[in-house]
């Protein structure tokens, strides 16, 4: 297929309204847990997106019964009343790190899983040991063998006691996953506290699952033998929802950002209001207003876990502080290496010193110019898009593969408040 890129002319007065999708991140982790029940699940409002439409394909792969309306529609069905392979397909899997999520629900289900190294975003150490040393504490063996990852547990999984060494959103779902069916209880410490983790537990619980304590650091998960079935509808995209409030305010314009949960995006409207741009809430909407604002703030920002500012609005972010007047501060605490794609934007004229894999210093207000850029990752992906759109003249975003894993059909959405941005083959 080619490949394909955007271009996009900056300057242009964005205006209206923008609406969420479905999360990501939660969608990609309630399709992984269909493997644990032989039931009938129905997902709405599922994203279409590559990590979503390639995760199916992996599904489909196993033998799980899965049908959607993801072309014209945002439902899914999934039966996984017959696994029929325990090994995950090799291609996809090193193209999406969600391959890794499957692991949990396949090994708990059949007592056995083999997988390559996961792919996924280019930001830096992503070592997979901690799902590895929760696996074997759960009583599974592990061996890896010409690239591939053999997990047995051929008598079933039994509860343990998991420290995280570091919070991980993905080890704490995974694992609370692979818990559901464990004999006996499970208990996960420093767990992830993010919404898309509680959204999932919610779920199984709902299913037939036993498990307290989310939302906060411990976890217990008393196993049962099987779930049942049910209907889930994936929570707002609290990423996608802080990208839309962080392009109003870099582009001085004025968005409601409708079918989200402003709860969610605390840490990410406190920057908004102490650099000087206008936030108003209601329970399913924010809309931001930087019109008229020419001398915002300059502010700081240091990524942490929920519920402080998170990791995945960093680079939409800085491309916001561009724009304020004064030095402003990125400290990237979750990985190293994220951190690079801001090469991209000191081209575009940013003003920006690096200290060191994780910290970084801009100076703004930055008159941005267009340039032909490549996107290295979803994030760093959106955040170039909105540098585009502040950017004089004409922008040409490169990998934008890399966009749709994330962002649903970005580019319409986008011209739908003024953008003008167009997909053409590269």
């Amino acid at each position: 297929m080619p490949q394909e890129k955007f271009v996009i002319r900056g300057g242009k007065n964005l205006s209206g309204t923008i609406r969420v999708k479905g999360a990501k991140n939660n969608a990609l982790k309630v399709l992984a847990a269909s493997l644990l029940s032989k039931e009938l699940w129905t997902i709405t409002r599922v994203p279409f997106v590559e990590d979503v439409l390639r995760t199916l394909e992996l599904l489909r792969a196993l033998g799980v019964e899965v049908s959607d309306t993801l072309s014209g529609g945002d439902i899914v069905t999934l039966r996984a009343k017959n696994i029929i392979s325990t090994t995950l397909d090799t291609e996809v899997s090193k193209r999406i790190r969600a391959s890794m999520v499957l692991t949990g629900p396949l090994l708990a289900r059949m007592g056995e899983v083999v997988f390559p190294h996961p792919g996924g975003c280019v930001i830096g150490e992503r070592p997979i040991d901690i799902f590895l040393k929760g696996y074997e504490a759960l009583g599974a063996s592990v061996e890896l063998s010409k690239g591939f990852y053999h997990l047995r547990a051929k008598n079933g999984l039994r509860g343990s006691s998991i420290f995280f060494p570091v919070v991980s959103v993905t080890a704490t779902e995974t694992l609370m996953m692979a818990a559901v069916l464990a004999r006996g209880t499970t208990m996960l410490k420093n767990a992830a506290m993010e919404p898309e983790v509680a959204a999932l537990a919610d779920f199984l619980n709902a299913c037939g699952a036993r498990i307290s304590g989310h939302g906060t650091p411990h976890i217990a998960i008393e196993g049962v033998s099987e779930l049942g079935g049910g209907t889930f509808q994936v929570i707002p995209d609290r990423i996608e929802a802080g990208s839309f409030a962080l392009m109003a305010g870099a582009t001085r314009s004025r968005l409601t950002v409708a079918d989200c949960n402003p709860a969610h995006l605390d840490a990410l409207i406190s920057l908004l209001q102490d650099t000087g741009v206008e936030v108003e809430k209601t329970e399913s909407s924010l809309t931001v207003d930087a019109t008229g604002r020419k001398n915002l703030k300059a502010r700081s920002i240091i990524t942490h876990e929920y519920p402080g500012f998170v990791t995945d609005l960093q680079a939409p972010a800085a491309v916001f502080l561009t724009q304020l007047e004064g030095e402003s501060r990125v400290f990237e605490t979750i990985f190293e290496g994220r951190l690079n794609w801001t090469q991209e934007l000191v081209r575009m004229g940013a003003r920006i010193t690096v200290a060191d894999p994780h910290r970084i210093f801009v100076n703004g207000p930055a008159q941005l110019r267009g340039r032909e850029i490549t996107s290295p990752d979803i994030r760093a992906g959106m955040a170039l898009i909105i540098a585009g759109l502040i950017a004089e003249g004409e922008t040409t975003v490169h990998n934008i593969y890399q966009i749709d894993r994330g962002y649903e059909k970005i580019e319409e959405r986008l011209r739908g408040i003024g953008a003008d941005i167009q997909r053409v083959n590269a």
